[in-house]
């Protein structure tokens, strides 16, 4: 396991260590749980990469238009 130091604002910091006492846990646990739910990771099945399969967009010239076709992609991640 790696240590990781994140610098938080004051408030932010004590809703972080009042929701862990309510649930009974660490902030460390607490925190680790919230990375893997943002981040979309999953023990069960492999992280989705909307943009992996980018040259099967179906783009004539994704190489020229890769910005426009991953600002697509990930629009349509955050939409979720």
């Amino acid at each position: 396991m790696k240590r990781t130091t994140v610098s938080l604002p004051d408030s932010l910091a004590a809703a972080l260590q009042r929701e862990a006492r309510r649930r009974s846990s660490t902030v460390s646990d607490l925190t680790r749980r919230a990375l893997v739910a943002f981040l979309g990771l999953s023990e069960d099945e492999p992280r989705h990469i909307p943009f992996a399969a980018v040259a099967h967009s179906g783009h004539r010239h994704t190489a020229r238009d890769v910005e426009e076709i991953l600002n697509e992609e990930w629009g349509r991640v955050r939409d979720r």
